[in-house]
């Protein structure tokens, strides 16, 4: 099969630290690769991929420091309209950036979201095209806009044998440990709200992007004194691995309906067992009281601290590898491939829509 993939273009492929979305089209790459397909990746001149790699920009967008995407994501959606006919299938997770060009082609296009229908003017573009195939990461992500035309829920996977799994903690030095965003939506405030009521040490990882700047610098920042609470900044892969598998437990309160949340995979693969909220996808990912516990405030998830070690780990890993592995992801897409190849394209009058569109993404400088 050839296969078209669009990836953001605010990270590299695979993403150099922080980046859930180039993370996972990093892997498809590999796993489709692998299989034998015919790949090519539309992405940042710096990705690493196995496949043809196609480039955009000579490094993200993120490392640039650009302000607004629109002109780069519109070169991207250039090179794709030059040579779609090479390719049996596109596969966009770029975003809705690139919906108002799909009748330019004829051949399927499918759009994974990765997000969870909170800015408004991503959700007016999912709406006015409603009827193009989606598919979405968790089930419950489907609430965010129950509207849309479903193809299938395929769950986001990992390279599970590049977590190294660890049969207990570190005993001598014990942490909890936050990785993710220094975000609002993320919850590391009720991180370590959860750790200085518990007394238990908290190691955050993360990145702090520019609009999460002064929530970081407020409620964050100020409670930081690297004794108890301690933050050491981004990690790549193999440190990311190190700290999760020698915590206790992932603490994930997120405040938003988490999409997926593939640091609770990541988790669970080293063995650690993961303490979330309930929002979103989070029962989906995390098996209550097996692979963790999920509660619906954080008062009542503190009380769960005490209850770690009767999690077991093996069960963790175990539930990553049958749930959220690469080979299992690489199935789900390429199942929902074969489907809409043997289906006809859908088409839509454009009319105004393109210029339109293009209106709307130059006033919208939002990280999706």
């Amino acid at each position: 099969m050839k296969i078209a993939l669009m990836a953001p273009l605010w990270e590299t492929v695979p993403p150099k630290a922080y980046g859930g979305t180039e993370l996972v089209v990093y892997i498809l790459c590999e796993e489709f690769v692998r299989r034998g397909h015919e790949v090519t990746l539309f992405a940042s001149g710096d990705s690493k991929t196995s496949a043809t790699l196609m480039p955009i920009i000579e490094k993200s967008m993120r490392e640039l420091k650009v302000k607004n995407p629109f002109n780069y994501e519109l070169q991207a959606i250039a090179k794709l309209l030059e040579c779609w006919q090479e390719f049996d299938i596109i596969h966009n997770h770029m975003g809705y950036q690139f919906l108002p060009f799909v009748n330019l082609v004829n051949i399927p296009i499918v759009t994974t979201l990765h997000g969870a229908f909170v800015f408004q003017e991503e959700n007016e573009c999912y709406e006015r095209y409603k009827h193009l195939p989606y598919i979405s990461i968790s089930d419950s992500q489907r609430n965010g806009s129950p509207g849309l035309n479903y193809t299938a829920t395929v769950y986001n996977g990992i390279q599970v044998d590049k977590y190294k799994f660890e049969k207990e903690p570190i005993i001598d030095r014990p942490y909890l440990v936050f990785l993710g965003r220094m975000s609002q939506e993320k919850g590391p405030h009720l991180a370590i709200q959860l750790a200085k009521k518990t007394g238990w040490k908290l190691i955050m990882a993360g990145k702090v992007d520019v609009h999460d700047h002064v929530y970081f610098e407020t409620q964050v920042k100020p409670l930081i004194d690297n004794k108890q609470i301690i933050f050491i900044g981004e990690l790549g892969h193999d440190a990311k691995v190190e700290l999760l598998k020698g915590a206790y437990a992932t603490i994930h309160p997120v405040t938003w309906p988490e999409p997926f949340g593939l640091v609770m995979a990541e988790s669970m693969a080293c063995g650690t067992p993961v303490l979330a909220l309930n929002q979103g996808s989070i029962p989906e990912v995390v098996k209550n009281g097996v692979t963790g516990y999920v509660e619906n405030d954080i008062d009542s998830l503190t009380k769960h601290v005490k209850d770690i070690e009767k999690i077991d780990r093996y069960a963790c890993r175990k539930h990553v590898e049958e749930n959220f592995s690469a080979h299992r992801m690489a199935e789900g897409y390429l199942a929902t491939y074969k489907k809409l190849i043997a289906q006809k394209p859908a088409k839509i009058n454009l009319g105004i829509e393109v210029s339109s569109r293009i209106n709307l993404m130059k006033g919208n400088n939002t990280k999706i």
